[in-house]
């Protein structure tokens, strides 16, 4: 068996440093995908949820098998910085606006960007450290992308209707409430 090289200490901060990430992404990806529910792209955001749930409890198992302790004070963190993010101005005092949806929107494409590279790295990794499964990387790696793909496809729709001049039906139906 492979030694890991790395040291622990630098793997365990950028594993815990990803795993609050990915606690303030499920968090968003779910919210996100409540609130379009019944808009026309609300079917693709509860598969992206529910993946992006997936893919945290994959990085938690990853690093169960890495032997790094899981820092809670981490995923608090992430966990209270997706509900602080619900606090930013939208152009309306009360409800949300498609403005909301396309910050949420980017804020998933970034989160699912930098999973992607969490996931690329690891693979790298794993060419020298055995307890890293390849396969299931790879796997990871490409739902990643797939992921990626889906979110720029959400994104260009709800853009286009948001800054539609004089179509505020078209909105609504493709923005959400």
């Amino acid at each position: 068996m492979n030694e890991p090289s790395t040291s622990p200490r630098v793997l365990g901060i950028y594993l815990n440093d990803h795993a609050a990430g990915a606690t303030g992404g499920a968090e968003l990806a779910r919210r996100t995908a409540r609130e379009h529910r019944q808009s026309a792209f609300g079917g693709d955001l509860e598969d992206i949820a529910a993946q992006i749930v997936g893919d945290r409890e994959a990085l938690l198992d990853i690093m169960a098998d890495l032997e790094v302790p899981v820092r809670r004070y981490k995923l608090c963190a992430g966990w209270l910085g997706e509900k602080a993010g619900r606090l930013k101005p939208n152009g309306r005092l009360r409800h949300r606006s498609g403005l909301s949806t396309l910050v949420e929107l980017e804020g998933l494409r970034l989160g699912v960007e930098g999973k992607a590279m969490l996931w690329h790295s690891l693979l790298a990794a794993a060419e020298q450290d055995t307890r890293l499964d390849a396969d299931r990387l790879t796997e990871l790696l490409n739902r990643a992308r797939r992921q990626r793909t889906v979110l720029e496809s959400v994104h260009h729709a709800a853009a286009a209707a948001l800054f539609a001049p004089g179509r505020p039906e078209a909105q609504q139906t493709a923005v959400g409430p």
